[in-house]
């Protein structure tokens, strides 16, 4: 149990790097061709198909997200967000189809002389790829989703 736990541990925070690096490609590459991610609003179970989501990403939409994120197009990141987060109490269980997995997290971005703190907890869903994982599900827990929320245009 313990080399599993360090293999999720290593694959969660070289996810956290490759976003904080702005390597997007890359970060795409770990998501499943069916993968979903996706940020609730204003509840931690809203249901997508009857309430507004802060992101509801397919595949499809991730791809185009990243798209955006690495074009000069996407001026509301102009210029970018530096962000770092931190990971804590991680917790993994199989699953028929790989691992569910939870972690807290903290997120910390700069842009234009402003900080901002986001804390919550984040759902995945891991599917075994050779050695390491792929990302069915991210499922991200804002502690403030029920409150205004400012330029979101950087990967949480």
């Amino acid at each position: 149990m313990d080399s599993q736990r360090e293999r999720i541990e290593s694959f969660l925070y070289y996810e956290a790097r490759l976003i904080d690096e702005h390597k997007y490609d890359e970060w795409l590459s770990l998501w499943t061709k069916d993968a979903l991610y996706w940020i609730p609003c204003n509840s931690d179970d809203a249901d997508p198909a009857r309430q507004a989501m802060i992101i509801y990403d397919n595949r499809d939409r991730l791809e185009e997200r990243v798209l955006r994120l690495t074009s000069t197009a996407a001026w509301a990141q102009q210029p970018r967000s530096r962000t770092r987060r931190l990971l804590s109490n991680i917790e993994f269980r199989p699953i028929e189809s790989g691992y569910a997995v939870e972690a807290n997290f903290i997120l910390a971005e700069l842009r234009r002389s402003t900080q901002d703190i986001f804390a919550g907890r984040v759902i995945y869903t891991l599917r075994a790829n050779g050695d390491s994982f792929s990302i069915a599900l991210k499922k991200v827990l804002l502690l403030n989703n029920d409150e205004a929320i400012g330029n979101l245009t950087f990967l949480v």
